[in-house]
């Protein structure tokens, strides 16, 4: 299985480092990539292993997050709510969604029970309908939530609290598919006109199905940024997503800067834009060399 953790820190490069220590500390566990931005003030790891040594490894990550990490002091264009923010499971191979959830159940308890520091449960491992979607449990972020559970029961953490804890917040932990995290640099510093094309997007304002983008500025860079993650890749591919933004960009003269992935992405999703854009008839997989051997010996030894 796979586990993406995300943690407000994108500038200390030590104290990602430690994080990511304390993942790969775990045997089994398998670090497959990193990513970290400024603006963002964030940072996104990737790992997989066995079920339970991925477990392991998710509260040992949220354990040196909040040692190291007081939110108090952080401050990036990302919304946050705990110094570890985000903690997903997902099924690779043969896991199911459902063997996620119970996997993130159990780490939730832990991250409570021995760190002291609440959970809210998203995604498939939501516990109500109103904590499914990642950004209605994040709404009003660390500032507004240390206030809002003590007072609104409807905020309050699924698990612990109902105070935050006081410099590492909360952490939201979830099972869900394979999402696609990509961002859309715009050469521009038109901070409403980037807000104005994530809302076209996305897909909760009518726009592209499975897409939630937001409108960043990246004030190191002198640029815009729709980020956003792409929930079904299937339904909304990565090429689609991007014609959408360029082409949103140029009604309003404007030229996309680059663009770029945040972790890993599954390998189909860029066979299909690699089809799409040279307008390749009647593509399949099996016509990428690498897959077609990986067929080939997979049969070979069944």
């Amino acid at each position: 299985m796979e586990c993406v953790p995300n943690i407000s820190e994108g500038r200390n490069r030590k104290r990602v480092d430690a994080v990511e220590q304390s993942i790969a500390s775990v045997p089994g566990i398998l670090l497959l990539h990193r990513t970290s931005d400024v603006d963002h003030n964030r940072s996104v790891l990737t790992f997989a292993g066995p079920s339970l040594s991925a477990v392991e490894a998710a509260v040992r990550a949220v354990a040196k997050a909040a040692e190291l990490i007081d939110l108090n002091h952080h401050h990036g264009v990302h919304p946050r709510l705990g110094a570890l923010d985000v903690l997903p499971f997902v099924p690779l191979g043969e896991l199911t969604i459902d063997h996620c959830v119970k996997l993130a159940r159990r780490a939730g308890e832990r991250i409570w029970t021995e760190l002291g520091i609440p959970v809210y449960f998203y995604g498939a491992a939501a516990t109500r309908p109103d904590r499914e979607k990642l950004e209605d449990v994040r709404r009003g972020q660390f500032e507004g939530l240390r206030t809002a559970a003590l007072t609104d029961e409807g905020r309050r953490p699924d698990m612990g609290g109902p105070a935050l804890h006081p410099t590492a917040g909360a952490v939201i932990v979830g099972a869900r598919k394979v999402l696609i995290a990509y961002n859309i640099n715009l050469r521009s510093d038109d901070l409403q006109l980037a807000k104005h094309i994530a809302k076209t997007v996305r897909a909760s304002s009518g726009g592209l199905p499975g897409v939630k983008a937001l409108g960043l500025p990246l004030q190191s860079r002198g640029l815009v940024q729709v980020s956003m993650n792409i929930t079904d890749y299937e339904l909304t591919p990565v090429h689609t997503v991007y014609s959408a933004v360029e082409r949103l960009a140029a009604a309003h003269g404007l030229e996309v800067e680059e663009s770029e992935l945040i972790g890993l992405m599954p390998r189909q999703a860029l066979e299909m834009a690699a089809a799409a854009f040279l307008k390749m008839r009647d593509f399949k997989s099996q016509q990428v060399i690498e897959n077609r051997i990986e067929q080939q010996e997979r049969l070979a030894n069944e």
